[in-house]
């Protein structure tokens, strides 16, 4: 009896892919086995997720790669880690382990170069090669022998991956053409050139690794931030655990300057945080009770305690990660025209090199021996290496770079796409607006300011309305002293009445206070310019007699006003679609200089999306993703507005984790940069490759020039993209508020 038939779906971890021409030869030979569906390979994440069908697969996979000449270093299937392979691993079965998270350390990411398998290969070959010119010196008659098997030393484990890949459907390998190329000149006689050919081959092959390697450590260094233990707080008593471990709802100690162990919510303790390792935030951010911290940043100088939130495998910078690998695996547009393009570009250099080498001789009286060499040098060009990885080694770079600061996108092409919006759609509250009150006026008509925002605290002590919020916040900061109330009464839609110092006291809107105490003609023109400007206003009414006003008003981010003018000087036009009611929409859209449509229902932003498409705009839709959802929807690019774990990615496209307006502009800059370099690449990868082969078919350059046209352009383009990495951190006026 079989099993029911099921899909498996498995990512394995594979060492020593370091170029598109490895992915090429990998995703061939997987998709040739019976029941596999699906091969997704990531060169700059260096994985292979493949779906199939017949769960005794995994090790007929396992064994292709091994085959093809790389290491896997282990493997995620149904979210269970299979255990990495016992060296010499030779078609054993993986047991499935515990649940695991997508965080991994790979096999060599620690070791250094020279310690890695190419790299051992690159320095015996050279070693090789160096005995071989001196012996030749020495004993003339044995260097065609020293330098054949210099060359041997190098060519044979290419060879190998040469038949290997010829066998699992991919027959124009870069290791094919090199080894057709190493045969071919021994036996014109070029037997040196040979041998050194094959050295700079092998010489580029460990450049890529590298390089390729720098690009991964670039986003999986931000596991590194996360120590490896933590204090926990149980029964009256703190030990230290591993911070794996960690449940959601324990409670954790975090002493001044120690590293916090897991995202979590302050339970008590007050202290500056320092968020630069995770947000790239120069400013240590205040944080007190209620407040949200990330794992991986710096407790500053006070002792807290932290309730968790999420478990290791969920935190912000594991789903960051998780969010950047898969990203990896999705091709741009652009990505997805080369490697069309590439399908025919290798086989059509070899007709050439084939060409060269034969029709002068038959047909113009050539030299059979000159024209064959310029067709091998012809095939070394001929590999796409360089081409094919121009677009995901500076998308991943990108992507990288774009996480370290808190912009996530799904993807290359989010990516690509959003370098060509040409008009930005913003909510209002919680997106251009902190998403809460705050105090902006404190008017004394009888009383004082003073004692105006003393009574109004005195009697929203306890309260968690968010405008009652505000006002305790703000006698906080001015650091008044509360009163004790009695007899306090709230009267549902109305206000509070209390007690306080003797006196009776009343909050409330300016209609329930007007009907408690009498307002002069002065007091109601105050409240109504404030009420016209956007702001909710309360009153306070002591012993029948308006004490004062307190006004309110979801203002703007700190950051949005120099935001939109980012956006605004790159040539994007922007507009405020809010539900908000006109007047408090106004007052916000006149602060920050941008248009604005009010009281619209989600449908109705929807609509004025949908329009800005027709008219041939490319819309960014930026909200909360989660009533903005059917535009989000709708637009070219979507992209939510985060709040530390809570970021809405189900429906947008991107992220600003940090809710900063400015990073918006940050977003497009990076797709325009990323774009910019891909052309860079492109340009690199055919210029050289057109360059040597015009050169080559003159008589100017030979075999080594060749070799170097193809593994120095893969080197350069990659080298390139990794400048993507540097990309700055936005200018800010005031980034306080980072830690809402």
């Amino acid at each position: 009896m079989t099993d029911a038939p099921h899909t498996v779906k498995v990512r394995l971890h594979v060492e020593d892919m370091d170029c598109a021409s490895c992915a090429t030869k990998i995703e061939t030979a997987l998709q040739r086995l019976p029941g596999v569906s699906d091969v997704v390979v990531s060169v700059p994440a260096g994985t292979v997720t493949v779906t199939h069908d017949r769960r005794e697969l995994d090790d007929r996979i396992r064994d292709r790669i091994y085959g093809l000449g790389y290491q896997v270093a282990g493997s995620e299937q149904l979210g269970v880690k299979t255990a990495p392979p016992e060296p010499g691993y030779e078609n054993q079965s993986s047991d499935v382990g515990e649940t695991h998270s997508h965080i991994h350390d790979h096999t060599s990411s620690g070791q250094p170069w020279w310690q890695t398998r190419k790299g051992m290969l690159t320095i015996a070959s050279g070693l090789t090669l160096a005995m071989a010119y001196l012996l030749g010196k020495l004993m003339p008659a044995t260097e065609r022998w020293a330098f054949l098997l210099a060359m041997l030393v190098g060519l044979i484990p290419i060879a190998r991956r040469a038949i290997s890949a010829a066998r699992a459907g991919t027959p124009f390998s870069i290791e094919m053409l090199m080894t057709i190329a190493a045969v071919g000149a021994v036996i014109i006689g070029a037997t040196e050139e040979a041998a050194t050919v094959v050295f700079l081959f092998l010489i580029g092959e460990l450049l890529e690794g590298v390089a390729a390697s720098r690009a991964r450590a670039s986003i999986q260094n931000l596991t590194k931030l996360v120590p490896k233990t933590a204090r926990l707080e149980e029964d009256g008593q703190v030990r230290e655990v591993q911070a794996d471990t960690l449940s959601v709802g324990a409670t954790i100690q975090i002493r001044p300057g120690d590293r916090i162990p897991a995202d979590g919510v302050i339970l008590s303790g007050e202290s500056a945080i320092d968020e630069a390792p995770v947000t790239g935030e120069s400013t240590p951010v205040r944080k007190g009770p209620d407040e949200t911290l990330f794992a991986g940043t710096v407790n500053g100088d006070g002792l807290l305690r932290v309730r968790v939130t999420a478990a290791a495998a969920d935190n912000t910078i594991a789903r960051v990660v998780r969010l950047v690998e898969e990203a990896q695996e999705s091709k741009a547009p652009t990505e997805r025209l080369i490697d069309r393009f590439s399908r025919f570009y290798t086989p059509g250099v070899v007709a050439v090199a084939a060409l060269v080498a034969v029709i002068p001789p038959l047909l113009f009286g050539g030299v059979w021996a000159a024209w064959i060499y310029k067709g091998l040098a012809i095939l070394l060009i001929g590999c796409p290496c360089a081409l094919v990885i121009s677009t995901p080694a500076a998308i991943a770079a990108s992507l990288s770079a774009g996480a370290r600061r808190g912009l996530l996108l799904k993807g290359g092409a989010v990516l690509e796409q959003i370098g060509k919006v040409n008009v930005a759609c913003f909510d209002k509250t919680g997106t251009l607006t902190a998403g809460r009150p705050r105090v902006t006026d404190i008017i004394g008509f009888t009383r004082s300011e003073a004692d105006v925002l003393r009574f109004a605290a005195a009697l929203e002590s306890g309260s968690s309305h968010p405008l009652a919020t505000a006002i305790l916040s703000k006698a906080a900061e001015q650091q008044i002293s509360i009163p004790s109330t009695s007899g306090s009464n709230v009267m549902g839609g109305v206000g509070i009445r209390a007690t306080v110092e003797g006196v009776e006291v009343f909050v409330g809107s300016p209609k329930a206070a007007g009907e408690r105490a009498r307002m002069t003609a002065e007091q109601r023109s105050r409240i109504f310019d404030l009420s016209h400007e956007g702001k909710s206003v309360a009153l306070v009414i002591v012993e029948h007699q308006v004490a004062g006003a307190i006004a309110m008003r979801d203002e703007p981010r700190p950051d949005a006003l120099a935001g939109l003018k980012a956006l605004t000087d790159m040539g994007i036009k922007t507009v405020m679609l809010t539900g908000d009611n006109r007047h408090s929409a106004s007052a916000v859209a006149e602060q920050l200089g941008i248009e604005v449509q009010a009281e619209l229902l989600p449908e109705d932003k929807q609509r004025i999306v949908s329009q800005f498409q027709r008219a041939g705009w490319s819309v960014a839709k930026i909200g909360d993703g989660i009533n903005d959802a059917p535009a989000l929807a709708a637009a070219d690019v979507g992209i939510a507005m985060g709040g530390g774990t809570d970021v809405a990615l189900e429906t947008a496209d991107a992220a600003v984790l940090h809710g900063r307006v400015s990073d918006v502009a940050a977003m497009v800059d990076l797709s325009k940069r990323t774009m910019t370099n891909i052309r860079q690449n492109i340009a690199v990868a055919l210029g050289l490759k057109a360059v040597f082969l015009v050169t080559t078919v003159i008589g100017l350059t030979g075999l080594w020039p060749a070799i170097l046209a193809d593994t120095g352009a893969t080197v350069l383009v990659t080298m390139n993209a990794l400048r993507l990495l540097r990309f700055p951190q936005p200018s800010r006026p005031n980034l306080e508020e980072t830690c809402n």
